[in-house]
C-alpha cells in the first residue's frame, strides 16, 4: 500500500470514501508529515506554506476523533482574519460531509455579536474563529471552550504579528489541560517558539521543503533606484499585462502611495492593509478574487490567509528582509498546477536581503534588464470583469442560485458571462463579463429576485 496515500490512514470507509470524492487520492507532504501523529493525538508544531494542504492536515484529525452525538465544542481553530477562517471552516465541512449532523460555527470581528450568540446557543461542534472575537463571546460567557479535546493555532506567525499574544494566551487558559494542540505556521522563529511553548506537550516538529519549483514559478529581478519603484511597477504591468496581480509592500503608507499613483496612470488597484474597514476589505477582497480589478497592493499582514486562484503575477515592490517571507510571498502565484511568475524589485540598498534569498534558495537570482521592458499594446489593461452590489444577503434569504437565475433569465447572460457570486449577510457581489455588464444591470434592476426588487450598483473604479 502506498503510504503516501490517504488509504493508509487508519480512517473510517466513510472517511476514506468522501476524501476520494472530494479528489483527495495521495497526500502533500505536509499531510503525509503530520497526519500520523495527529491522528495519534500528539501535539505537533508543522511549519508549511499556503497551499501546502495544511488545512486537512489538522481537519481530518479534528473530525476522525469527533462525537457528533455531543453537541458540545470539542475542536477549536483559531486563524489571523476572518477570510482564513471562513475558507478553514468552508473546507472543514466539504471534509465531514459523511458525518450526519455537524455543525461548524464561524466566529469572526465585522459582523454583529447576536447571530453568533443564537447559533451557539444552539450547540456546536467545532468552532473557528479569530483571537479577538472569540475573547468576546468569552468575556461575554457565550462561549464554553471546557470540552475542547483540539486546539489548532492556524498560522501562528501572523497571529502573533497582528498582536493576538495575549488574546490567545487568555483562550488557551479557558480550554482543558489535557487536550492536543496543533501549531501550523509559514515560518517558525524563536520568537514563536517562546510564545508558544507553554501551548504544547512534548510536540513533534513537522517542517516541509519551502522552496518553491523553479518549473512552477519562474522568478526575475530588476535593478531600480528606491524612488522610482513605483514608476517601474507600471512599466512591469504594461509589458507583462497580467489579468491578475498582488505587489507587495512593506508599509500600509507605500500600499497608499502605489495605488494612488497606479489609479492615475490608469490601472485598476486597490490596496489592502491591516487598518481598513471590514466593509472595504470585504470589497477589495471581492473584487480581487473575481477578476474586477487587476492589481492589489498589499501588506504581508494583510494579505495572510488569502487563498485566491489564478493570481499570474507577483510583484515584490519592496524585497522582504525576511526570506521566508519572500517565499510565502512568491508562492501566491502558480498555485493549483498552474505556471506563474514572480518579479522583484530591489533599490541599490536592498541587495543585501537579495543575497540572503540566493543563501536561502542555495544558488543566483536571475536579472533581467529595465530597458528590456516595453509597451507596445495600445489597449488600456481593463480587467475582465465588473462587480455588481445588490442589497440583499443570506439575511434576505438571497442564494447565489437566485442570482445567477436571475442573471441568466431577465438578465439575458450566458452561465459564462457571470463570473463568482459572493453572498454576505446583508449584500451580495456578482462579476459580470466587462462586455456585456451595462446591459444586463439595465434589464436586472427591473426585475425581481425572492418576489422582490432589490436596490443595486456598481462597485469598483469604473
Amino acid at each position: 500500500m502506498n503510504k503516501a496515500s490517504f488509504s493508509s490512514l487508519a480512517l473510517a470507509p466513510a472517511f476514506l470514501n468522501n476524501l476520494d470524492s472530494l479528489g483527495y487520492q495521495q497526500m502533500t507532504p505536509i499531510q503525509a508529515a503530520a497526519l500520523p501523529d495527529a491522528l495519534d493525538g500528539r501535539d505537533l508544531i508543522a511549519q508549511a506554506k499556503t497551499g501546502s494542504g495544511k488545512t486537512a492536515a489538522f481537519g481530518i484529525g479534528i473530525l476522525h476523533k469527533l462525537n457528533p452525538r455531543f453537541f458540545g465544542i470539542q475542536a477549536l481553530v483559531l486563524c489571523p482574519t476572518r477570510e482564513l477562517a471562513d475558507q478553514v471552516a468552508k473546507e472543514l465541512r466539504k471534509l465531514a460531509r459523511h458525518i450526519d449532523n455537524v455543525k461548524i460555527v464561524t466566529l469572526c470581528g465585522g459582523t454583529p455579536m447576536g447571530p453568533q450568540i443564537g447559533s451557539l446557543e444552539h450547540g456546536a461542534h467545532i468552532v473557528v474563529g479569530t483571537p479577538g472575537r472569540i475573547q468576546d463571546h468569552l468575556f461575554r460567557e457565550t462561549l464554553d471552550l471546557s470540552r475542547v479535546s483540539t486546539l489548532v493555532l492556524d498560522e501562528a506567525d501572523r497571529m502573533v504579528d497582528m498582536g493576538f499574544v495575549d488574546d490567545i494566551t487568555r483562550i488557551v487558559r479557558a480550554c482543558p489541560k489535557f487536550r492536543q494542540t496543533l501549531l501550523f505556521s509559514a515560518t517558525y522563529p524563536d520568537s514563536i517558539r517562546k510564545i508558544a511553548a507553554p501551548f504544547l506537550r512534548e510536540p513533534l516538529e513537522v517542517k516541509v521543503e519551502s522552496q518553491h519549483s523553479g518549473s512552477r514559478i519562474e522568478q526575475r529581478f530588476y535593478a531600480c533606484e528606491h524612488e522610482e519603484r513605483n514608476q517601474m511597477v507600471g512599466e512591469l504591468l504594461r509589458h507583462y499585462r497580467p489579468t491578475s496581480a498582488l505587489a507587495f509592500c512593506n508599509t500600509k503608507i507605500h500600499c497608499r502611495e502605489l495605488v494612488e499613483q497606479l489609479q492615475e496612470a490608469g490601472f485598476a488597484a486597490l490596496a489592502l492593509y491591516g487598518e481598513l474597514e471590514q466593509r472595504d476589505r470585504d470589497e477589495t477582497l471581492v473584487q480581487f478574487a473575481n477578476r474586477s480589478i487587476t492589481v492589489l497592493v498589499a501588506t504581508d499582514v494583510a494579505a495572510r490567509g488569502l487563498d485566491i486562484q489564478g493570481i499570474d503575477l507577483v510583484i515584490n515592490v519592496d524585497v522582504s528582509k525576511d526570506t521566508e517571507v519572500h517565499i510565502h510571498r512568491i508562492g501566491r502565484t502558480g498555485r493549483a498546477g498552474d505556471k506563474g511568475l514572480a518579479i522583484s524589485i530591489a533599490a541599490p540598498q536592498e541587495k543585501k536581503w537579495v543575497r540572503f534569498i540566493e543563501e536561502y534558495q542555495g544558488g543566483p537570482v536571475r536579472w533581467f534588464e529595465r530597458d528590456t521592458l516595453t509597451d507596445t499594446n495600445p489597449e488600456p489593461l481593463l480587467p475582465p470583469m465588473r462587480t455588481l452590489q445588490i442589497a440583499g444577503g443570506k439575511k434576505d434569504k438571497l442564494r447565489p442560485g437566485d442570482i445567477l437565475g436571475a442573471l441568466t433569465g431577465d438578465g439575458g447572460l450566458t452561465g459564462s458571462q457571470v463570473g463568482k457570486i459572493s453572498v454576505f449577510d446583508q449584500h451580495s457581489f456578482v462579476a459580470i463579463e466587462r462586455s456585456v455588464a451595462d446591459a444586463a444591470f439595465k434589464r436586472l434592476s427591473r426585475s425581481k429576485m425572492k418576489g422582490r426588487e432589490f436596490k443595486m450598483r456598481w462597485i469598483g473604479l469604473d
